[in-house]
């Protein structure tokens, strides 16, 4: 489940992930590689690169930052957009932000906020 959020959140949100993945993609495979970020003026900076990531991002600019929850049964951050390369690793502009966890991982007594039969548990940013 997708859900658009309002990216001025998005800041705070990032820095309770201490890491993620950058996930981009050229003739149908996927490249996955460890990273920090940071928002700088609303975009998400990546200041580490990878030969293989800007090869793909030189193809197909569309990438995902997937960041695993800090704490088990935690929400993982998932954030869409568009990258480049930059002289010191990447920068994604980005599209949407979700945090996501399985439906079965949340708090008891807590609403889901996900569609009938979506099986998530997802909220916005």
């Amino acid at each position: 489940m997708s859900i658009v959020v309002d990216l001025d959140q998005l800041a705070t949100t990032l820095g309770e992930y201490p890491y993620g993945y950058l996930l981009t993609t050229s003739g149908g495979a996927v490249k996955a590689v460890t990273v920090t970020a940071e928002v700088v003026e609303g975009r998400v900076r990546i200041p580490v690169g990878s030969n293989g990531s800007a090869r793909n991002l030189a193809d197909n600019p569309t990438a995902t930052l997937l960041f695993p929850p800090p704490k088990p049964r935690g929400y993982s951050l998932i954030v869409d957009g568009t990258a480049r390369t930059t002289d010191d690793g990447f920068v994604l502009e980005p599209a949407t932000a979700v945090l996501h966890r399985p439906a079965d991982h949340a708090d008891p007594g807590t609403p889901h906020t996900h569609d009938a039969g979506c099986g998530n548990d997802c909220r916005p940013v």
